[in-house]
């Protein structure tokens, strides 16, 4: 890819891990980027909305159901470059941590799986970069909310 192709710059997105019973959300990625990898539901933030709203509106689309948000855990920056060393993306997401409020997960055109794990030891499921260290943040994060 050369330069000119390149993006102009990087894509905001948003995230969120859904707690219920002691368990985190995780879904499947259908689409590229990082298919067939476990990560959390989110994506694209559009114009005018927050990085929160971004996050649920996301979480809603993705997997039908609604939540609260507990708090902000981190952001993760990915940036994929191609063998000769050239940008070809770049995003920055922004985790939340939050509580489960109401649905089922279900599958969509970006989804196709998903499993609730122990945000401690999500198991050696193909993930996002990051990911085990980000369960364990917004774990954290619920228990002391919690406290």
């Amino acid at each position: 890819m050369s330069d000119a192709a390149a993006p102009a710059r990087p894509v905001l997105c948003a995230s969120i891990a859904v707690f219920r019973a002691g368990k985190v959300l995780l879904i499947r990625r259908a689409k590229a980027p990082s298919l067939g990898l476990y990560s959390l539901p989110g994506g694209r933030i559009e114009p005018g909305e927050t990085l929160r709203e971004g996050a649920l509106r996301e979480l809603a689309e993705e997997v039908g159901i609604r939540a609260s948000i507990a708090g902000f855990v981190d952001h993760i920056e990915y940036v994929g470059r191609d063998d000769g060393g050239n940008l070809m993306n770049h995003a920055v997401v922004c985790a939340f941590a939050g509580h489960w409020e109401e649905g089922e997960p279900a599958p969509s055109d970006e989804v196709s799986g998903w499993v609730w794990v122990d945000p401690f030891a999500p198991g050696d499921l193909p993930m996002t970069q990051r990911l085990p260290e980000i369960l364990a943040r917004a774990a954290g994060l619920i228990v002391e909310e919690a406290a």
